[in-house]
């Protein structure tokens, strides 16, 4: 279930054929979802509630990147590889997303993947993965590192050009958000033919908020479906409500530029907003866009393996407003669908994540439009 297939619109938008990620040209998504085990945790056993979610932008990175830039809401988190996207303004390999204690297993495996790649350049190759985390520990038996590095190149094999599955698969399968079952969520818009007609892509983990701040679509159904009708999971001894994290990749296919990219990704955080996020102390908000719009870039790392200029073409400031309103549209319907994607899950210890009930939300979304409307 989608959110527009409860009636539930997000904004004025015009959303891609998939509304997804993937509806930016060459861009695929692969999940590798992990669930074993039930009842107590046991550490090293189980249960498992884990996974790992890949994002492949189109092309060979490494030899023609991706322009690209990032933003951080809130830092209490990790998003690998930023340094060198804020530094050179390039993305230079795929994106991956797992739970905390996964990021360095996903980080190495990628470097294998690329490498295996580029067997052909005699042991120069070099790799900076960007690898996003979110905190699955309620459900999940975090600290028995249950993801390996099978799971990534399955999730790089699995990866597809179609609507990604959502909710609590891939990364997201141990994941919640405000107080209901979290995870994956994906949305896409596209300007207006006279704007460019450009396509902006949007891929959540989402894995934050507190319940009685959920907002759709201005309503309040954070506070309509409260804890008595379905209660938050049971939060272990020192983990507030809303600790948790959420992890942004946005696409476009208009020609930007690093700067512009990071504008982008930092209007990300106000699709956050619309739905209730506020970025708490305990909370990884951490986001990256790239754009396809200058592809076939041809960038040597070396003096004498690059041209000596490349032409470049960018959108001009004055038509980038439609792309901030698509970004921050497509993010808030992103978080939605994660939430009515999601199915109740019972994870370590028979604590569960219930489902946010899609039809309740919708009724809720309806009555409250009904009534500023009258």
């Amino acid at each position: 279930m989608r959110a527009r297939e409860l009636g539930i619109r997000v904004g004025d938008g015009q959303p891609g054929p998939r509304n997804a990620i993937t509806d930016v040209a060459g861009v695929r998504v692969g999940h590798t979802t992990l669930i074993e085990g039930e009842g107590p945790l046991r550490v090293g056993v189980g249960p498992v509630r884990t996974g790992v979610t890949v994002v492949l932008p189109p092309g060979e990175l490494w030899q023609e990147p991706l322009f690209a830039g990032c933003h951080r809401l809130n830092g209490n988190g990790e998003l690998t590889g930023l340094e060198w996207v804020r530094e050179s303004g390039f993305l230079t390999s795929p994106i991956a997303l797992t739970n905390t204690h996964s990021v360095g297993i996903v980080r190495d495996a990628l470097i294998a993947y690329q490498a295996r790649k580029r067997e052909s350049d005699d042991g120069l190759f070099w790799a900076l993965p960007v690898v996003g985390e979110t905190w699955d520990g309620m459900l999940n038996d975090l600290n028995g590192f249950h993801v390996r590095p099978e799971h990534v190149e399955q999730a790089v094999a699995a990866a597809s050009d179609t609507t990604p599955a959502e909710g609590g698969v891939g990364s997201g399968t141990g994941m919640i958000c405000h107080g209901f079952k979290g995870g994956i969520g994906t949305a896409s818009r596209v300007v207006p033919p006279n704007e460019g007609g450009y396509t902006v892509g949007v891929l959540v983990q989402a894995n934050h908020g507190r319940r009685e701040r959920l907002a759709i679509c201005g309503a309040p159904v954070g506070r309509e479906i409260g804890t008595s009708e379905i209660p938050v999971p049971e939060l272990s001894k020192g983990i507030p409500e809303g600790a948790g994290s959420i992890i942004v990749v946005a696409a476009t296919d208009a020609p930007l530029l690093p700067h512009q990219c990071q504008r982008l990704a930092q209007r990300a955080g106000l699709g956050i907003a619309r739905t209730g996020g506020v970025g708490e102390h305990t909370s990884g908000d951490l986001f990256i866009c790239f754009a396809t719009g200058n592809r076939g870039m041809v960038v040597g790392e070396l003096e004498d393996d690059g041209p000596l200029t490349v032409p470049l073409t960018m959108l001009s400031d004055a038509h980038i407003t439609p792309l901030f309103d698509a970004v921050v549209e497509a993010t808030e319907e992103a978080i939605i669908n994660a939430l009515v994607g999601a199915k109740t899950m019972v994870g370590r210890d028979g604590i569960t994540a219930y489902a946010l009930p899609g039809e309740r939300a919708a009724a809720v979304v309806a009555s409250y439009t009904a009534r500023t409307d009258s």
